[in-house]
């Protein structure tokens, strides 16, 4: 194929993967179950939507709400609101009075509302049934924390939405209460996983949602694409029907196979299986195309409606895990609607960080002791801009900057 026959082909596929979000469903009460399948084509992304013989409407009745008018990017494409603020942190500890002054300033700056209420309102309204996506993969020293969950439990209550129907979420139950979010959640308000702890394998489908899946020609070492678990990363059950929205919380990391870790792969690691396969050895490492083929998907895609990144402390080099040295304050919270930009500002902030330090930037990077990959990839960010989950040129990110 020549060059302008490729380039008409990765169009043509794009514009496919588009169509496959949701379109409204005619029935308040249900939400279209689509099985989704990816593939990798020429070392580049490139994702198709297949839709199952017996395509149709799954009779769910979480919520009357339909989130496929918020999908990602959603209304605020390109919008990224940076709220500083150094006297969030203090001995380490985040201050809670701090939290919700920022809290309110980036909610009512991103949606331009008037008030905090108004603000949640955009986006959440009685009877929706709202997952927190939290991130307790750095513990201790880098994960989401207690008093920016409790103000987002706060501002949804402002608007309507009851603490029995806002549920906070991670992947492993193990890793959930081993960092504490239990302790730290309002009475009434209820927690969820997919599965009890990490394992190296991780295709045990329970606690995930059969009809809902990619599928993509990638394993681990020692198993082929002919094994059907092997190739498929199925979507949990708490996303396809537990909730009907999503918030995610992700964190302000560095990490050593895709480069950063931020929305993004706090979605595509920690809402579906079999996810090691990404990054199966140092040199085994397909983060730039697992990353964007997950978060894509339609349940995901259509779900997830708002991205508040933690900022207040960060990790520049050594994650997922936590090596105390290279963590800092960075004082700041992040708000958006689009994870592209914001993974993107979040790219910039810790490249700027590493920099700052003496280091070379993540893609010029070698590896050592704390990053063993061969090489990152945080060029996730850009092909999910390619796929259209957000705004990955720079000219066109309205980042807000806000100094408290």
């Amino acid at each position: 194929m020549n060059d302008a026959g490729y380039e008409g082909e990765q169009k043509r596929l794009r514009k496919e993967a588009d169509a496959a979000v949701w379109k409204d469903s005619p029935q308040e009460d249900a939400m279209i179950s689509r099985r989704t399948c990816l593939k990798a084509i020429g070392g580049g992304l490139a994702a198709a939507a297949a839709a199952p013989k017996d395509f149709a409407l799954a009779a769910q009745t979480v919520s009357k709400s339909d989130s496929s008018k918020l999908a990602m990017p959603g209304p605020f494409r390109g919008r990224v609101v940076a709220v500083a603020n150094p006297a969030v942190i203090s001995a380490g500890k985040y201050q809670a009075e701090a939290v919700g002054v920022m809290m309110r300033r980036g909610m009512t700056d991103l949606t331009g509302a008037e008030d905090w209420t108004a603000a949640w309102k955009r986006f959440f309204e009685p009877g929706d049934v709202v997952g927190i996506k939290v991130n307790p993969v750095g513990q201790p020293h880098v994960i989401s924390d207690g008093t920016v969950v409790r103000e987002i439990i706060t501002g949804l209550e402002a608007a309507g939405v009851k603490r029995k129907d806002i549920v906070v979420y991670d992947r492993y139950r193990a890793q959930f209460f081993q960092a504490g979010f239990d302790k730290w959640l309002p009475e009434g308000v209820r927690t969820s996983s997919a599965t009890e702890d990490y394992d190296n394998i991780q295709q045990d489908i329970k606690g995930y949602d059969p009809e809902h899946f990619i599928d993509l020609p990638l394993t681990l070492p020692g198993f082929t694409v002919d094994n059907e678990k092997a190739r498929r990363s199925y979507a949990a059950r708490f996303i396809t029907k537990e909730v009907n929205k999503l918030i995610n919380l992700p964190v302000l990391k560095d990490h050593q196979s895709a480069g950063v870790t931020l929305a993004l792969k706090n979605l595509s690691h920690g809402l579906v299986n079999n996810v090691s396969r990404s990054h199966g050895t140092r040199s085994l490492n397909a983060c730039n195309t697992f990353i964007p083929a997950v978060v894509q998907m339609p349940v995901i895609r259509n779900k997830t409606v708002l991205h508040i990144l933690d900022g207040v402390k960060g990790l520049y080099h050594g994650g997922p895990t936590t090596p105390p040295q290279f963590v800092w304050e960075h004082g700041t919270l992040y708000f958006a609607t689009d994870p592209v930009a914001m993974d993107r500002i979040g790219w910039e902030v810790i490249d700027a960080k590493r920099t700052s330090v003496g280091m070379k930037k993540l893609v010029e990077d070698l590896p050592d002791m704390f990053s063993t990959f061969v090489h990152r990839q945080p060029e996730h960010v850009e092909i999910a801009g390619a796929l259209g989950l957000g705004e990955w040129d720079r000219e066109k990110i309205d980042l807000r900057k806000v100094q408290m």
